[in-house]
């Protein structure tokens, strides 16, 4: 903990990237379909990594669809953005 200060000691980022799944499905009741449910947890899943590099999803998804690619695959912005971030710390073993 003291070698890393900025690493958060909860999980509430992790809690709250879940309850919005949960909560759309509550609203929602379901999809109709397992390709429904896959494609749905897709695209929430790409809009949460596009929220959390900074890019506009809706024009992540313009881009692609128009094959523009204007903006880099978030693959490379994940690979980016991990190594301008401190590494995490290794559990030691006993």
């Amino acid at each position: 903990m003291l070698d890393y200060p900025q690493l958060p000691l909860h999980n509430n980022l992790s809690e709250n990237d879940i309850c919005e799944y949960a909560r759309l499905r509550k609203i929602s009741g379901g999809t109709r379909s397992d390709l429904g449910r896959c494609c749905r947890d897709t695209f929430m899943s790409l809009k949460k990594t596009c929220r959390n590099l900074g890019v506009s999803f809706s024009g992540y998804l313009r881009d692609r669809l128009s094959h523009a690619n204007q903006i880099p695959p978030l693959v490379e912005l994940i690979r980016r953005k991990a190594s301008d971030d401190p590494p995490a710390p290794v559990a030691a073993t006993v």
